[in-house]
């Protein structure tokens, strides 16, 4: 049983990897287009995917399943209260949205990164062009 959950982590690990390089190699090649704007097309989508966890995360931390806490023994109601964060709570869940969203965009800075440095070797060889079209 090990052996094989030892083989199925190896693997998803490959397949992430292979996800992750292909991710790269796709920035390289969207980054290096005359147009500008489909280099941004992954940095861009990496963004909307960490909003959304934040959302999703935001709504799950702050609306309580049922806002309600029950506690029933044999089918009779002993204790009930309301669910309500308190102000410990909202700093919390502020805090933890800040840190979620700066480790989701982990991806989204590296890729801008990758987009800068494909674009600045872009326009020094469209500098260079330019300039020895003008020398003729």
């Amino acid at each position: 049983m090990d052996g094989a959950r030892t083989m199925v982590v190896l693997g998803s690990l490959v397949i992430f990897a292979l996800i992750c390089v292909g991710a790269v190699i796709l920035q390289v090649f969207l980054s290096k287009k005359d147009s500008k704007w489909p280099g941004l097309i992954l940095p861009g989508v990496f963004l909307l995917i960490s909003l959304a966890v934040v959302l999703a995360q935001l709504l799950f931390m702050v609306v309580p399943g049922s806002g309600v806490q029950t506690l029933a023994v044999n089918g009779e109601i002993i204790y009930q209260t309301v669910l309500q964060p308190g102000r410990a709570d909202v700093a919390a869940v502020v805090l933890t949205a800040v840190y979620t969203f700066l480790l989701m965009n982990i991806p989204t800075v590296i890729l801008i990164f990758i987009y800068a440095g494909c674009r600045g070797k872009h326009k020094r060889l469209r500098d260079l062009e330019k300039m020895s079209a003008q020398d003729l």
